[in-house]
């Protein structure tokens, strides 16, 4: 039930595309905003923003978007934040929280923190929630319904500030865990972060391939190949910019990747199917464990063919 006051007077989103558009929905549904700011660069995008309507006011201005913000949150590619930051410094209010929705932390603390004012509360977040799809038109309010959000306040946060903030995510729908930057950098690395990177190079692999025409790699494609290209279609420079900046964490994840595939292969070169029985009994356990934990459905094909309010 929604309270008789909203949350916050004003939530300013610098970015709307897919996660910054699906947060004005669920600010709305949720009545947690008086009322909510959205930035975007390019006109075409704020164009269209005002079409579908999800923000009271849409602005081409960082300064004018933050003006009066008692939520500020960046979701843009983190590649990006730093000089957002740096714009948007000297036009906050006292008082108010900026956070953020990047997949990395450690880099978000390095770059925004520096230019954070004093009297300004500043805690990264990351909702782990999203589809393929980008742009305004992809928001929707269940994008975080039983996601996880994941708080890293720096030292010294105020704790009054971090309880609104987590209290905000909860209201969006998302269960909220609290952890220092550096741990869900690790975490994330496998959880996410590598994985995207594999299905990146397996679909690049496949269109490399001088043996098997683009025909055939689209027509013969089988389950598992069409999962890793629903994650390679994902933003590319959002994707990008993660990997640049939660670099030491995918490298040690890789290498241990790495280790592990040798395992793998010798294996297979060997004929040793017991290690292979094996593996794959102990990864199905994991499987399990993510549709008990409510993070996935058991739905024929995944679930893939319901529509984009259920994703």
């Amino acid at each position: 039930m929604a309270d008789a006051k909203p949350l916050f007077g004003k939530v300013a989103l610098i970015g709307i595309g897919l996660i910054g558009s699906s947060m004005a929905h669920a600010i709305r549904r949720a009545d947690l905003a008086g009322h909510i700011s959205g930035y975007a660069r390019r006109p075409e995008t704020l164009a269209r923003a005002r079409e579908i309507g999800f923000a009271d006011t849409l602005t081409g201005s960082i300064p004018e978007a933050v003006k009066d913000a008692d939520l500020v949150v960046l979701a843009t590619p983190v590649g990006s934040f730093g000089e957002i930051a740096a714009e948007m410094a000297p036009h906050l209010k006292t008082g108010a929280i900026v956070s953020d929705v990047g997949s990395v932390k450690s880099a978000v603390l390095r770059d925004v923190g520096p230019h954070i004012p004093d009297g300004v509360h500043f805690i990264p977040a990351h909702p782990i929630a999203g589809t393929e799809q980008s742009g305004p038109d992809a928001g929707f309010a269940e994008l975080f319904d039983n996601r996880w959000c994941v708080l890293t306040p720096p030292p010294g946060t105020d704790k009054d500030a971090l309880a609104r903030l987590r209290t905000f995510w909860e209201r969006c729908g998302s269960n909220v865990d609290v952890m220092e930057a550096k741990h869900h950098d690790l975490a994330l690395a496998i959880t996410s972060h590598v994985p995207h990177l594999i299905a990146y190079n397996i679909v690049g692999t496949a269109d490399d391939l001088e043996t098997v025409t683009e025909g055939e790699v689209i027509k013969y494609s089988a389950g598992g190949f069409r999962d890793f290209t629903r994650i390679a279609a994902s933003d590319p420079t959002m994707w990008r910019d993660v990997f640049l900046n939660n670099r030491e964490a995918v490298l040690e994840v890789l290498g241990r990747f790495s280790e592990d595939l040798s395992v793998l292969q010798r294996a297979i070169r060997w004929g040793d199917g017991d290690a292979l029985f094996n593996l794959f009994t102990r990864t199905r356990a994991i499987r399990r464990g993510i549709l008990d934990a409510g993070q996935d459905s058991a739905e024929p094909n995944f679930g893939r063919n319901r529509t984009k309010k259920d994703q």
